[in-house]
């Protein structure tokens, strides 16, 4: 991030949202709202005095899980970039009572702005990748493992805040008590490949269970119990690092914990069934961490809509081919990078943002693209303006604009794939479809038919 942040060809828009896309490929217009930080990025340093003197200090962060606190001005992260803080306005004493302002008092450098308004910017461009990552399942979906009943069932990205340096024990691994556990279980596939949440396989899960497996043995003498279906370990040194997690004496039982108790000491017990044993098995911890699967942002539909491209049933954005166009969307000049397609590790991430890269350099050094001429046309002296199209198009393809004093719809043929949705809809067939007219299409079939009759003819002389 700081090398993208110094170089001269790049802008960063932080803290910003994309509101509205329209154009098309080569001639995108994107417009971004920046929202308001009430810091003026322009004078601040990033000396953090703000964040340290602000007296509302008990607000769960987000970066760390609701694991530590935050103040109402904050950095979000600690290597964000740029370093500027911003005010949530809503904890901020100014902005809840119009009181307080101690930020804006002891800044040396005079960078808070508490009148600063979002500032809409209206952009082109040539080509989109949307990398709007993944984010983790809900593990309060699956009441069986009781998550938020106790501050000992922790979900993944909890114990990593929990086992980082920087993070709010600042690397201990401790239980609600403030003591390091003396037994730990890990569950696997919390949300993942499961008919009541989610099918499908979220890949990261197996891998980052044994590492959090391997800190608990690396920074405590506790036991560790992991409850799998079965270990995925497809990558690069992947199986070696599980064979070394098994030399940790590190338990493994084949099968899901499928229920977490608390019990009435504070204490935890996971219960679930030993498919190697075929028996079930029941294990008392003093901590448990759920192997939450990757799941799409919540807006996902949205971003969708706003780029127009579409969702796997899974809810991630579809790529144009799963296997020969993986970062290609249907619209052109939108591509995919990293999560957003499907869950990924880091380097599956980093290959798929490389060639996610390479197909927006090779599109932009080109200068112009070529396009099919399988499109829809509208006849403009039948068409109605009834509209009918314009809601259907799955490609955002067709406008409305004015014609003799009413209006008419209008394909554009830059994003137009002439799937035949409108052609179709028009009840007033004013829409043709280019190299699949009616005539054509008759043409073909009488063709066909034509045949058929030789043949049978031939068959019976």
């Amino acid at each position: 991030m700081m090398d993208a942040g110094r170089h001269p060809n790049l802008e960063l828009l932080t803290y910003s949202e994309v509101e509205e896309v329209s154009g098309y490929i080569g001639k995108f217009q994107v417009k971004v709202r920046k929202k308001a930080r009430y810091v003026n990025a322009e004078l601040c340093t990033g000396c953090g005095v703000c964040e340290e003197k602000c007296p509302q200090k008990k607000i769960p962060s987000e970066f760390d899980e609701g694991l530590g606190n935050r103040s109402a001005i904050y950095i979000p992260f600690p290597q964000a970039i740029p370093r500027i803080p911003v005010i949530d306005t809503e904890h901020c004493t100014y902005f809840l009572k119009q009181k307080c302002r101690v930020c804006e008092k002891l800044c040396p450098a005079e960078a808070i702005d508490f009148e600063q308004e979002d500032e809409i910017l209206e952009l082109e461009v040539g080509a989109i990748i949307v990398a709007t990552g993944f984010a983790e399942f809900d593990a309060k979906s699956s009441p069986q493992y009781n998550y938020g009943l106790s501050p000992d069932i922790i979900d993944g990205l909890q114990f990593e805040r929990m086992s980082s340096s920087t993070g709010p024990t600042e690397g201990e691994i401790l239980t609600s008590k403030g003591v390091p556990p003396k037994r730990v279980a890990i569950v696997h596939c919390v949300g993942a490949r499961d008919e009541d949440s989610n099918v499908y396989c979220s890949r990261v899960c197996c891998m980052y269970a044994l590492k959090h497996a391997h800190l608990v043995r690396d920074k405590t003498d506790a036991e560790v119990y992991e409850f799998y279906i079965d270990i995925r370990a497809a990558g690069k040194g992947y199986e070696e690092f599980y064979k070394r997690v098994q030399e940790e004496e590190v338990y493994f039982v084949r099968g899901r914990g499928t229920e977490v108790t608390v019990l009435e000491d504070g204490r935890l017990m996971v219960l679930a069934e030993d498919t190697l044993m075929g028996r079930p098995v029941s294990v008392k911890v003093d901590m448990v961490i759920l192997g939450a699967a990757m799941v799409p942002h919540g807006d996902a539909a949205d971003v969708a809509s706003t780029f127009a491209i579409g969702r796997s049933e899974d809810g991630f954005l579809l790529e144009a081919h799963p296997k020969l166009r993986p970062v290609d969307t249907n619209t052109d000049g939108v591509f995919l990078a990293g999560a957003c397609q499907a869950p990924r590790d880091v380097p599956d991430t980093v290959a798929h943002a490389n060639a996610a890269a390479g197909q927006c350099l090779s599109l932009l050094s080109r200068g112009e693209v070529t396009i099919s001429p399988t499109v829809a046309v509208v006849d403009e002296e039948l068409c109605s303006g009834c509209k009918v199209c314009i809601s259907l198009c799955p490609y955002s393809a067709i406008s409305f604009i004015s014609h003799d004093g009413t209006g008419v719809a209008r394909v554009n043929e830059a994003l137009c794939k002439g799937c035949g949705t409108c052609v179709a809809a028009c009840p007033a067939a004013a829409i043709e479809a280019r190299h699949f007219t009616d005539r054509q299409i008759y043409a073909e079939i009488e063709g066909l038919l034509h045949g058929s009759r030789e043949k049978v003819g031939a068959a019976r002389t």
